[in-house]
C-alpha cells in the first residue's frame, strides 16, 4: 500500500493545521482559503488528501523561527547593545486598553456637564484608581 492511500491521525490533521496557519499568518493563503483546507484538513483521512492541502505551499517557516530585526533608524543609548531594551517588559496588555475605555469615559462625562449647563459629579475618577495603581506598578517592575 502507498503511503499516500494510508489513514492519517490526529496527529498528523493538526500538524497539517498548524502549517496551513503558518502559512496564513505569513500571508501566502487568504482567510477563506484557509477557512476550506483547514475544514479538509480535518475532515481528512489519508496522507494524499493531507499532502494536496499544502503542495502548492513553498517552505513554510514556523511563527516561533521567524526573528525580530531592530528598526535601524532607532539608537540604542551608549554602552548598550539595544538588546536590554528589546527584553523589557512592555507592562500588561490590559493597561492601554483600559487608559482608552477611562478617555472615553472622561469624555463622556465632560460631554454630559456642558450639556446640563452644570458640573456633574466626577464619576470616571473610580475608573482612574486601577489605572494609577496599573501604572505605578508598570514603573515598580521597570527599576527591578
Amino acid at each position: 500500500m502507498a503511503q499516500e492511500d494510508m489513514r492519517v491521525g490526529d496527529a498528523e490533521r493538526q500538524a497539517a493545521a498548524d502549517r496551513l496557519k503558518v502559512a496564513l499568518e505569513e500571508g501566502r493563503l487568504e482567510l477563506n482559503e484557509y477557512d476550506e483546507r483547514l475544514q479538509r484538513a480535518y475532515a481528512a483521512k489519508t496522507y494524499g488528501e493531507l499532502d494536496g492541502l499544502t503542495a502548492d505551499l513553498p517552505g513554510v517557516i514556523p511563527a516561533q523561527r521567524a526573528q525580530v530585526v531592530p528598526q535601524p533608524d532607532r539608537e540604542a543609548p551608549l554602552g548598550t547593545s539595544g538588546m536590554e531594551e528589546m527584553r523589557k517588559p512592555s507592562g500588561p496588555p490590559w493597561l492601554a486598553s483600559y487608559a482608552g475605555v477611562v478617555v472615553v469615559c472622561v469624555i463622556v462625562w465632560a460631554l454630559s456637564s456642558l450639556a446640563s449647563g452644570e458640573f456633574i459629579y466626577f464619576w470616571p475618577g473610580w475608573m482612574l484608581i486601577p489605572l494609577v495603581f496599573g501604572v505605578i506598578g508598570r514603573r515598580a517592575s521597570r527599576r527591578r
